[in-house]
């Protein structure tokens, strides 16, 4: 990057953060802390529910899926608006009504202490290993930029981030948020406008979008339903899997997932986080399928120019310099090279003959220009094995990297450093958030319950300060495997649906079969996370079908328990709540 981008950059951050630690400065107690004092309005809660969410692995990572695998993955949050209404008829009332801190108080009070601190450790463990594939996404920035080790790269961004979050706290979060998103958009906005305005002379964005969308990278909606095929059930991403595995998914972490609860918590009263919650489920679908649209612009963008034979070039670099394998990788970045000049041309024709209607010659130039990245992706495929062969802890999934690569490559100066900051903004975000969260859970449901139940409130805060610095060191050291996960966007969410539909399948038994136990749950619950990760293992479904599976084993199963007669515990009377 050049000086100038630098200056953008950091100044960037600066102010950013200098912000949101000025408008905490006063939070120096537990409800501060956590809960902002219950003082933010709807607008607050908004920006604080989708800065958690749309972390670096938004920006960075969901542009390189849209240009390999298409835009098939904003089906993934076609459930999310229906989940919204749900959480503001259920859940909300409830936990403003119990004035908690966490979501796993209320199942003290609906079961006992044992079921509580099961799932507020199912939530801990899941929130931790994702928090930790955040780290590493904003570090691979670093260690691109900088030629940095990418373990070194971890340990300083997640030390930056530690510091954030510990200084500031809940109020920090949010704040810091709101200018973060504002920054967030606009860089996303320019990124798009300079993707089209890069194209050749006569190339325009609706000449883009039929580019890619006549090579596949626009299927949006996916209809097929065949569910006596076992390959529609392992389909990560269609309509029936959006919508249904979404919706639990979506319900599960914004119902029971702290660093999403907590949010809310924060809200002045009901109405405000009701408003929140249901803004949230209305933009974040148009806003997940514009920023998947930059990325299939991006794959039209380099259909007319040189398109990398691997993005990620330091790992190229790496594998080229070892003797051995440095003429193998020339020659087949040489035939990449040709058949880029080759799809260049046909990508023309195809604009031409679209341009004037030619029906028949443009589906001839289709059938060729799918023929020639056919070939280029057999080169890509020869070349990763060789990668692969010199350095056997290499990651050869480089979809993490093309917006990145992109960016660096083609935009001017200032733009590079504001859309690093953009990444760099949302993952801090988003990661404070959840470190807050991990904290509060542990202070609240597993410190203050378990160890020392009758501090002061200093005490208590202080104590939140120091978990939180034992996250940050946890998360530190879960980023140092995250190399090996390919697509960051897609491991985060897999990892999270591994425990969030046993997560769920508790809070609905709790609000809805008000005639099971405490023992029949606790021992559903364990069954069904056992049966969740068996099914994963097995690779029967894809991800999405694992949120309903552990939300319907863990209702099966404490409703088989109770029949006999194992779940002794009575009831609690939830009229009264």
């Amino acid at each position: 990057m050049s000086l100038i981008d630098w200056i953008v950059l950091i100044v960037t951050l600066i102010a950013v953060i200098a912000y949101g630690i000025y408008k905490s400065t006063h939070e120096k107690n537990l409800d501060g802390y956590f809960k902002g004092n219950n003082s933010m309005s709807w607008f607050l809660i908004l920006i604080s529910i989708m800065g958690t969410q749309a972390s670096a692995i938004t920006f960075l990572s969901a542009p390189g899926q849209a240009y390999t695998d298409g835009m098939r993955f904003v089906q993934y949050y076609f459930g999310l608006p229906l989940a919204m209404v749900v959480l503001c008829i259920t859940f909300v009332p409830i936990y403003h009504k119990l004035k908690v801190y966490t979501a796993y108080e209320y199942l003290e009070q609906r079961f006992d202490l044992r079921t509580r601190t099961l799932t507020s450790i199912l939530f801990l463990v899941s929130r931790g290993l994702s928090t930790g594939i955040s780290i590493y996404a904003p570090s691979i920035i670093l260690s691109s930029l900088m030629g940095w080790n990418i373990y070194i790269t971890n340990l300083v961004m997640g030390g930056l981030l530690i510091i954030y979050t510990i200084t500031g706290g809940a109020k920090a979060v949010a704040y810091t948020q709101m200018q973060q998103l504002f920054i967030v958009f606009i860089g996303m906005f320019l990124a798009g406008y300079m993707v089209v305005h890069l194209l050749p002379d006569g190339v325009g964005f609706t000449d883009a979008l039929q580019v890619a969308g006549k090579m596949g990278k626009l299927n949006i909606i996916e209809t097929k339903i065949d569910v006596t095929d076992s390959l529609w059930w392992k389909d990560k991403y269609n309509i029936w899997s959006g919508v249904i595995g979404g919706f639990f998914l979506a319900l599960s972490y914004f119902g029971t997932d702290q660093s999403q609860v907590g949010r809310y918590l924060t809200a002045k009263d009901i109405k405000e986080s009701r408003i929140g919650l249901l803004m949230n489920g209305l933009v974040k679908v148009p806003m997940q399928f514009l920023i998947l649209l930059i990325g299939a612009l991006v794959f039209s963008f380099y259909m007319f120019y040189d398109a990398p034979i691997f993005f990620n070039q330091a790992q190229l670099n790496k594998a080229s310099a070892k003797a051995e394998y440095t003429l193998p990788l020339a020659i087949h970045q040489a035939k990449h090279d040709s058949l880029n000049v080759v799809s260049q041309n046909q990508t023309k024709q195809l604009v031409e003959a679209i341009h004037d209607n030619n029906n028949k010659q443009t589906t001839i130039v289709q059938h060729k220009l799918e023929e020639t990245l056919k070939q280029k992706q057999e080169t890509r495929s020869q070349t990763l094995k060789l990668i692969k062969q010199a350095d056997k802890t290499a990651d050869v999934n480089d979809t993490n990297y093309i917006f990145l690569y992109f960016v660096t490559k083609n935009l001017p100066k200032g733009l590079i450093g504001l859309l690093i900051a953009v990444i760099f903004l949302a993952a801090w975000g988003s990661i404070a958030a959840a470190l807050n969260s991990l904290a509060s859970s542990t202070v609240i449901d597993v410190y203050k319950r378990l160890w020392y139940p009758n501090k002061s409130d200093e005490h208590y805060y202080s104590a939140s300060r120091w978990i939180t610095l034992f996250w940050g060191l946890f998360c530190i050291a879960t980023a140092m495997f995250a190399s090996q996960l390919g697509s960051l966007i897609e491991a985060v969410n897999i990892l999270g649906s591994l425990f969030y539909g046993t997560m769920l399948g508790i809070f609905v038994v709790a609000f809805y079969m008000k005639k099971i136990g405490a023992r029949a749950v606790f021992y559903a619950a364990i069954i069904a996370e056992s049966g969740v990760i068996t099914v994963y293992i097995a690779d029967i479904v894809s991800f999405l079908w694992l949120n309903v599976i552990g939300c319907l084993f863990v209702m099966i199963f404490a409703q088989i328990i109770t029949w006999f007669k194992t779940g002794n515990n009575v009831p609690v009377n939830l009229t009264n709540i």
